[in-house]
């Protein structure tokens, strides 16, 4: 017997499942971490973390080559981070439907 939650779960997938694909949420949320890790590179090249890689980057990278990465790098974790939770959510539900249509078809026991 499915739990009230995973037939929450059932009804909604079934109904959004397109609609969760090209969902702007994820892709918001994928876009912020790829923001955060290039914002926390930044940091660490501006205040002299490590002073090898600070020099390397003062010496042989462009500013705007550096800024293009971090801005391809948090377009990448976006698209990743959307697909990803859309697979995830519609592993979740065929494994569901597998287990509802499983249990329909087992008849219960009589004592």
């Amino acid at each position: 017997m499915l739990s009230s939650d995973e037939e929450a779960f059932l009804i909604f997938w079934g109904e959004n499942r397109e609609k969760q694909k090209t969902s702007i949420k994820p892709f918001l949320v994928g876009l912020s971490a790829g923001f955060v890790l290039g914002i926390s590179l930044i940091i660490i090249v501006a205040t002299g973390w490590d002073q090898r890689a600070t020099m390397v980057a003062n010496s042989k990278l462009s500013s705007v080559v550096f800024l293009l990465a971090i801005l391809i790098i948090s377009l990448f974790m976006a698209f990743f981070y959307r697909n990803f939770r859309w697979e995830t959510q519609e592993q979740r539900y065929l494994e569901l439907l597998a287990k509802k249509q499983k249990m329909e078809k087992i008849p219960a026991k009589q004592p």
